[in-house]
């Protein structure tokens, strides 16, 4: 039976780790922290057979690094939002082609959203994701939608080119904020305005969701400037414009 290690033997480890000029062998972490070998599996460098933190534990600490404060700086924002929109509001970031949302404010009475935290969802498909993807130069929007492969589905909305995506994302940037209308979830419709940073680059993204059959064009048009608002004042408190 496989040693899976825990999670606080693998924070040892990750610790242990981070301390070391190069990748070591597996005894030497065994023999220094006093665990089984079979726990340091997970962690290994096939190459050399020695073990060392890659680029996923790069990316963890720096994942920390940006979204911790993030965090704490937009939950105020955000639950002014939601309170006065009356419906649920995220936050989100880019990773990969995908968001990460890392809040969810739910209202009271509301059902639960796909878009809790942790969840990932393809970028193109979502306000929040559009939002930010509108606010890319258009070299980095190719490089990370390169062919038609790139461009997956929930539902049967939603981009499927290149040139689809652009053409949605010139109409994000010339109304200044993103919507989606069932492209993630049927039956729910989401506005969203990115957060940028000094150099007005697209920190994260912030949305409201809400059922379409609630919604006209003119609470529609309320949301977006709650939005807009929310993430403008987000982007003030980590030092954007």
């Amino acid at each position: 039976m496989t040693d899976v290690p825990a999670a606080r033997e693998v924070l040892l480890i990750l610790r242990y780790l981070s301390r070391q000029p190069r990748p070591v062998p597996a005894r030497a972490i065994a023999r220094d922290l006093g665990l089984p070998r079979s726990t340091t599996y997970h962690l290994h460098l096939a190459d050399d057979r020695r073990y060392g933190l890659g680029v996923s534990a790069y990316e963890l600490g720096t994942g920390y690094v940006r979204q911790a404060p993030l965090q704490r700086l937009a939950r105020v924002p955000l639950s002014h939002l939601t309170d006065q929109a009356g419906h649920s509001s995220h936050l989100a970031v880019m990773h990969g082609r995908e968001v990460l949302y890392v809040i969810e404010d739910r209202a009271p009475g509301r059902a639960p959203l796909v878009t809790d935290v942790g969840v990932r969802l393809p970028a193109q498909l979502t306000a929040s994701g559009r939002a930010m993807l509108a606010a890319l130069p258009a070299a980095s929007v190719r490089a990370l939608f390169p062919e038609p492969g790139a461009f997956v589905l929930r539902t049967d909305h939603g981009p499927r080119t290149l040139r689809e995506l652009r053409e949605l994302l010139a109409e994000v940037r010339r109304r200044g904020y993103a919507t989606e209308d069932g492209d993630v979830t049927p039956g729910l419709r989401s506005v969203a305005a990115a957060v940028l940073d000094h150099a007005g680059h697209p920190e994260a993204g912030v949305a409201v969701t809400f059922p379409g059959a609630e919604a006209d064009e003119t609470s529609i048009a309320r949301f977006a400037q709650l939005v807009i608002a929310a993430a403008a004042e987000i982007s003030r408190r980590i030092g954007g414009g």
